[in-house]
């Protein structure tokens, strides 16, 4: 897993980090811009996503057609997102490609069309997307859960909701894009076969005249996580459990990264055994580590039948915290065994480290190698993991149910 990480940050503050894989035929792209949906008005819930989908409709001297076609004849595979910090333009081409493709992002960021014509085309599309999560219980609880769990306005979905997606107007597009798209605090992320020296004079070419910086970042509201429950008509529950976490940045994450490994990491692990497998109350279930950049947290979600939602709410807090009282070695080697067979997989995916790179950049100031990654986990160890949750065991847990009726709370729910 040998690799050097290169990066250079730009007079105007674009910051470029980049990773060689020579044995590749390819070369990808991440953009991480200071547009996520916690920089959404609050009457505009949706407003960046509504961005991210008027952004690639035309830029520079291209129309929307044109645009598309020129991507697909450089063979782009891309791909537009939104996080509570950034929108995320990234892709994906034979490294012969790649230059041509970053000329045309170039003018995605800098000289975006944002056709009018477009606007109510793109809102049905968000409209649909908010009824789809309506139809799907289990991203409706997800979304519930992260929403109560952080401060405002860091638990919002990228989704937004209906009044704001109905209430945005081309303005609203446009004055977003002026005050969020910016160099400083943009991270570009690179990956795969390509020269560091011309990539540093193509991006340097391309982007030196973009300029400025982005608004002041969003308040947090000072409010703590609050446990509900919301009516849903329907003969399952799902259930959502979350817990404090450190964050990505912390030294301790990695610990914190196992624990929730043994806790929810393949048929094995002990949510899948315990809750599923041996006692049959649920038909789904997992635990995922989220972070911030200065929080993080851990969450559970069970899908099950109403007749056994509350049992299965009662084992699975208990069995989150068991985990307080350590973890065996047989679980930690099965754990890095998985982790280590998932970093062979992202050496050979450009795709893959091109996002890792830019994340990795935005939450430590610099970017890990898989090298260093792997012997990070090689220092794992049960006494290491055991200290981190002696430390910071799993408890203050805020609960969110979506179902027929409300279950009662267990002892230490938020």
């Amino acid at each position: 897993m040998n690799a050097t990480i290169l990066s250079h940050v730009f007079a105007n503050g674009l910051v470029l980090v980049a990773e060689p894989m020579p044995s590749l035929q390819s070369a990808a792209f991440t953009f991480l811009v200071p547009a996520g949906c916690a920089h959404d008005p609050a009457d505009r819930g949706g407003l960046a996503s509504f961005v991210m989908e008027m952004v690639p409709r035309g830029a520079g001297q291209r129309d929307n057609r044109r645009l598309v076609l020129d991507l697909d004849h450089l063979g782009v595979e891309r791909n537009e997102s939104v996080s509570d910090a950034h929108g995320c333009l990234s892709g994906v081409t034979l490294c012969e490609n790649f230059f041509a493709a970053l000329e045309i992002y170039a003018d995605l960021l800098q000289r975006p069309h944002l056709p009018e014509e477009h606007l109510e085309m793109v809102r049905q599309i968000m409209l649909q997307d908010i009824q789809a999560t309506e139809d799907e219980p289990a991203q409706k609880l997800a979304i519930e859960l992260r929403r109560r769990y952080y401060r405002a306005p860091w638990g919002r979905p990228s989704q937004g909701d209906r009044e704001g997606v109905e209430s945005t107007a081309i303005g609203d597009v446009r004055r977003f894009v002026a005050e969020r798209f910016r160099p400083e605090g943009t991270i570009l992320g690179v990956a795969g076969r390509f020269d560091w020296e011309r990539l540093k004079q193509e991006v340097d070419r391309l982007f030196s005249r973009w300029q400025g910086s982005p608004a002041a970042p969003a308040d947090q509201a000072a409010n703590r996580p609050t446990a509900g429950h919301v009516d849903h008509e329907s003969q399952q529950t799902q259930i959502g459990v979350a817990y404090p976490s450190v964050p990505y940045r912390d030294d301790r994450y990695f610990e914190a990264w196992g624990a929730v490994g043994v806790l929810s990491g393949g048929m094995s692990a002990r949510l899948f055994t315990e809750v599923r497998e041996r006692r049959g109350l649920c038909y789904s279930i997992h635990a995922t580590c989220h972070s911030l950049r200065d929080c993080g947290g851990v969450f559970c979600q069970a899908g099950t039948s109403a007749d056994r939602a509350q049992q299965t709410l009662d084992v699975t807090i208990g069995e989150l915290v068991r985990l307080g009282q350590g973890v065996e070695r047989h679980e930690l080697d099965r754990l890095k065994a998985r982790i280590k067979s998932a970093l062979i997989m992202q050496q050979e995916s450009s795709s893959a480290r091109s996002s890792s790179l830019a994340r990795d950049w935005y939450h430590l100031g610099r970017a890990r190698t898989l090298d260093e990654v792997g012997r990070r986990i090689d220092r794992l160890t049960r006494e290491s993991i055991n200290a981190y949750l002696a430390e910071c065991p799993p408890r203050d847990f805020t609960v969110v149910t979506l179902g027929p009726k409300q279950l009662e709370m267990p002892d230490g729910v938020s």
